[in-house]
């Protein structure tokens, strides 16, 4: 027996022969241990839920690496929350790039696939994209939206606010301490002095509107008082050209009359006439004197409404401005445009549902040094107070310049920053990019800029939204101290032009829009 297994393991033929049910058997084994050790290791890959061991202040932003499929929330202190995410599969990726929270409803269906369950869906875009819970496979499957577990996304949901920064980056990206001579440095005297500052302005803008108003009235009394003038004078210099009309005809009999006794007719027919003519004459003349004044009342009062308006503007928009200084600051530098935009959170809902009022009263020129050399994409954020002002971070998810050199770079007008750094409190950010504005950046978006050298499935797929005519912040203010805060307006905050940059669209305004400054 012993000889026989020699012989046997000695033979190559011998080696290589199996059963063939042994072979099957073997096949199937080495399979299921192939896949299981695949599965394995994709569940070893696949990021787990964390808090910090201390306790969490509130969420700054957060950060979804697509590389990692996973979330990560941070507050002025550093990460607080960490769970896997399952983002946009091929040709429905989720967009990389700068977003933040518009919208949050508890229990959501969508409107885009069949009433799907996206429970706790806190909105980026308008167009779709969303953080919500649902299932997680370990992998990328959702159609451009940002999976998290349902028992995470449930209790995150009560923890974030509207304008809450999401940053959704290609690889792993984290905010690194930063400082930089650039960035906000605020003053606490002209923090301390803001919330005076701003009842001084909105009791201001009160009287300013109450004396607009009156002179309106008084406008419209004026001209509701001349209208009959038109007339009434019409009436007259009809009167007085019929009077002038008979006038010559009784010339003309006088001159035509062959006796005395018709000459002595068309005489006495003449002084009647001419009596009646003189009266029209004075009749008239009296009227327009007397229409006058009336005529210089109407030019008056309009003239008056007009500086009252003009006042009540001002007055409105430094009211509006100064309580938009007890907000943080958000700012967007886009290489692409060559611009520099401002935004801030009204918390005013938006009145044809759904998210909140951002304001956009800073549109300006920048100068970039070397525009054609890319800058790349830094977020900077001021995270908390510091001894010397604002403790900033830097989270960079696209290659470019280094954060330091691309601010380096951005020559920013001064008197822009004046207004802005006093006041800049935490929360507040400045944003690089060369990217230009997504087009779906609007009245009720903080900024929405895409990464167009990264897939974008998700997002171009769906159509950047353009939501119906709204009431808009105008001249009549905040609202809260007798003057309302919402007149009819374009949808877009900004005139928009789309353009097609990479795969999505882009606005650029037609005009230059700096409406004021805070």
């Amino acid at each position: 027996m012993k000889d026989l297994m020699t012989t046997a393991q000695s033979t190559p033929a011998m080696r290589r022969w199996r059963p063939p049910g042994l072979v099957a058997l073997a096949a199937v084994a080495v399979l299921t241990a192939l896949t299981g050790s695949a599965e394995a290791a994709k569940q070893a890959r696949q990021p787990a839920e964390a808090v910090a061991p201390r306790e969490a202040g509130e969420p700054i932003m957060a950060i979804v690496s697509i590389k990692s499929q996973q979330v990560t929330f941070y507050d002025a202190d550093g990460w607080i929350l960490r769970a896997p995410v399952s983002t946009g599969t091929t040709g429905r990726e989720t967009p990389a790039g700068v977003f933040a929270i518009v919208e949050k409803d508890k229990d959501h269906r969508s409107t885009m696939y069949d009433d799907a369950w996206m429970p706790n869906m806190q909105r980026i875009t308008w167009n779709g994209i969303a953080l919500h819970g649902g299932p997680l496979p370990g992998y990328a499957a959702s159609h451009g939206c940002v999976r998290m577990p349902f028992g995470f996304a449930e209790g995150l949901f009560d923890k974030t606010n509207i304008g809450m920064r999401v940053i959704i980056s290609p690889n792993d990206a984290a905010p690194i301490d930063f400082t930089h001579p650039s960035l906000f440095v605020p003053k606490r005297e002209a923090i301390a002095a803001v919330p005076s500052r701003a009842d001084k302005l909105s009791a201001e803008a009160e009287e300013a509107t109450q004396a607009a108003a009156e002179a309106k009235k008084a406008a419209a009394a004026a001209v509701k008082e001349a209208a009959s003038l038109p007339a009434s004078l019409r009436k007259l210099e009809q009167q007085k050209a019929k009077a002038d009309a008979e006038l010559a005809f009784a010339d003309k009999k006088i001159a035509a009359a062959k006796t005395d006794q018709a000459r002595a007719q068309a005489e006495e027919l003449k002084q009647k006439v001419a009596t009646k003519a003189a009266d029209a004459a004075s009749a008239l003349d009296a009227a327009k004197t007397a229409a006058q004044p009336k005529r210089d009342a109407v030019a008056a009062t309009k003239e008056a409404a007009k500086v009252a308006a003009t006042r009540k503007a001002e007055a409105v928009t430094a009211a509006t401005d100064a309580k938009l200084a007890l907000e943080p600051v958000s700012v967007y530098i886009s290489r692409a445009t060559q611009k520099l935009y401002v935004r801030r959170n009204t918390h005013k809902p938006a009145p044809d549902g759904g998210g909140e009022v951002f304001d956009t009263s800073i549109e300006v020129p920048v100068t970039i040094r070397n525009p054609d050399q890319p800058l790349g994409t830094h977020i900077f954020t001021a995270m908390a107070k510091s001894d010397t002002g604002l403790r900033w971070s830097v989270v960079t998810i696209e290659s470019g310049d280094d954060a330091k050199d691309a601010l380096d770079r951005i020559t920013i007008p001064q008197d822009v920053w004046d207004r802005i750094g006093p006041t800049a409190l935490p929360r507040s950010s400045i944003v690089i990019s060369d990217e230009p504005l997504s087009a779906e950046t609007n009245y009720r978006t903080e900024f929405v800029a895409v990464l167009s050298n990264h897939p974008q499935g998700g997002f171009i797929t769906r159509k950047p939204t353009a939501p119906p005519p709204m009431e808009m912040a105008s001249d009549d203010g905040w609202g809260g101290n007798g003057f309302g805060f919402f007149q009819q307006r374009d949808p877009y905050s900004q005139p928009v032009n789309p353009r097609r940059r990479g795969q999505y669209q882009y606005y650029q305004p037609a005009q230059p829009m700096q409406r004021s400054f805070w």
